[in-house]
């Protein structure tokens, strides 16, 4: 096992994925942030969300494939030097004794699932209504493409054909955030000001001069957005390729809150700076937006007009934030399974795809949009899975923040239905906060959580109380649709006019710049000189 050529492949697997690209024609490209993520939000065009879908898969999936291979490989062979088998990535644990295991994560799942199943029954009919039975099978799973999402993780980029009563309000700011002249700087002034006012701390110099709010017009770079401590106590950043989105002002929610944590633990030894276990860092940020999502929060910032409180209006809010929060828990659940199998040799290489695919029907109710084989590798398409991030973390945070926010609300004195609380302006919460990211890893996790909310135990109670309204709603609606996808295997038609040979004419042709200048074909570029630069693809044009 060499540290340098893990180190080397790790790059190489990031590089793949910040510079693939979908040319729609000659001298046109699409990077994943912004054209690819802005097509798979707003068009509805089955065609060409289909393009964008397959071309992204294509670009960045396929090239991932033999270096993954040789990851797992390498990786397997430096976990037995350590005296280990494979990373415990389906543990959510702290070396002084805090750990939660696969067998109660499925429990978690299983709490959840009914409220997932009726969400999903919903949704497909609305996508029944909008593209017709050719495409949606009422009693098969979903078609991958077509919930607003290039992972189809979260789903509140449809909502607009979601709506239960559209002549509501609309809970999207984004158009008034555009009105108003909101740019990357001001959003994260505005999530600073939210954490300020709770008494935490605000950003330091070094935060506005050193992150990278923007895409940056000279250079590639992975638009995943993250945030970064540099371990001085002084120099904390975030990069994000920012755009003026009511959903990208939760990602900035978000990611702040991780600097927040940074800012709170800073003064403990090196050892402890980090969270109490890692769903703890990305909850932080995801129960400010729980607050700032709401209509009350939203009027305070006057990108509403009026704040309304009826039942019409609340369950449009709460379908948007079941959109959101309830679709992603399958995915959060399903994409260490995979991995798990993966490392384990469960999934040998000639079945990567097959049982991504599998987990993905099984668990998402969702099904590829067109044919796919083992010459592709959709998993590589997703960030986390070329830059080996644990996910399970993520499906631990959306049970964790609403535990949090539920005893956040109780010492903000709110009254009222969960779903309407906003923490924002209350000192109490903020000192609840506080003990909880001033720990840091210093005590386990299971002892942070009893002191900040009086229990060691994660618990999906209070999400459910948050949905409760929603749930009931649901259910009313899905009384004569089928609960589920019995029809496993369905998979839709391929559209008229749309090659199905796309996907292996463009493997084949595959071309990669190197730093060197160098093209090489894409089976051989391990054997290139320099660092991949760029995988390019002939375009073939399509009529979408």
């Amino acid at each position: 096992f060499s540290c340098s050529q893990y180190n080397t492949l790790l790059s190489t697997m990031k590089d793949i994925y910040s510079t693939a690209k979908v040319h729609p024609e000659p001298n046109v490209s699409w990077s994943l942030e912004p054209e690819l993520t802005e097509i798979m939000a707003h068009s509805r065009s089955y065609k060409k969300l289909l393009f964008a879908w397959e071309g992204w898969h294509q670009a960045a999936g396929v090239p991932l494939k033999k270096p993954y291979q040789r990851f797992v490989e390498l990786s397997n062979k430096g976990y037995q030097a350590d005296g280990e088998y494979l990373p415990s990535t389906l543990n959510i644990e702290h070396g002084k004794g805090g750990r939660l295991k696969i067998i109660v994560i499925i429990w978690f799942y299983k709490t959840i699932e009914p409220l997932y199943l009726n969400l999903h029954a919903f949704v497909r009919r609305q996508l029944y209504i909008q593209y017709g039975s050719k495409y949606i099978n009422l009693k098969g799973p979903i078609p991958a493409h077509l919930l607003g999402n290039m992972w189809a993780q979260t789903w509140n980029n449809i909502y607009d054909m979601m709506i239960p009563f559209p002549d509501k309000p609309s809970m999207d700011v984004t158009n008034e955030m555009n009105q108003q002249g909101y740019n990357a700087t001001h959003m994260f002034r505005v999530a600073e000001e939210f954490f300020t006012s709770l008494e935490l701390d605000s950003m330091p110099p070094e935060f506005w001069e050193g992150s990278m709010l923007v895409k940056p017009k000279d250079r590639e770079v992975v638009c995943h957005a993250s945030a970064w401590d540099f371990y001085n106590r002084k120099d904390f950043r975030i990069k994000q390729c920012t755009v003026v989105t009511m959903e990208q002002l939760s990602t900035v929610h978000h990611e702040m809150g991780h600097v927040q944590y940074y800012l709170q633990y800073k003064d403990q030894p090196v050892g402890f700076r980090r969270g109490a276990n890692p769903g703890f860092h990305e909850a932080i940020g995801d129960v400010m937006a729980l607050s700032v999502s709401t209509p009350k929060h939203l009027f305070t910032l006057g990108l509403l007009k009026n704040m309304s409180s009826d039942i019409e209006t609340d369950t449009n809010y709460l379908l948007k934030m079941a959109l959101e929060k309830i679709a992603f828990l399958p995915f959060g659940y399903l994409i260490d399974i995979w991995r798990w199998g993966v490392f384990s040799g469960r999934t040998p290489p000639e079945r990567y795809n097959a049982d991504w695919w599998h987990l993905r029907t099984k668990y998402q109710g969702i099904c590829p949009p067109i044919k796919r084989t083992e010459e592709q590798f959709d998993p590589g398409a997703k960030f986390h899975i070329p830059s080996n991030t644990p996910y399970i973390r993520y499906f631990f945070s959306f049970i964790l923040q609403f535990q949090l926010h539920e005893k956040l609300c109780e010492a903000a004195n709110h009254t009222g239905p969960l779903h309407t609380c906003d923490i924002y302006r209350s000192k109490e919460a903020g000192a609840i906060l506080k003990k909880v990211l001033q720990a840091g890893s210093s005590t386990p996790w299971p002892e942070v959580l009893q002191e900040a909310i009086g229990t060691n135990e994660l618990d999906a109670s209070a999400l459910m109380r948050y949905f409760d309204p929603i749930i009931k709603w649901l259910e009313k609606q899905n009384v004569n649709e089928t609960l589920g996808w019995p029809e496993f295997g369905w998979v839709p038609p391929v559209p008229e006019g749309y090659p199905e040979d796309i996907g292996k004419i463009r493997k084949k042709r595959y071309v990669i710049l190197t730093s060197k200048g160098r093209l090489c074909l894409q089976k051989n570029w391990r054997r290139c000189e320099g660092n991949p630069i760029s995988f390019q693809t002939p375009h073939r044009d399509v009529s979408l």
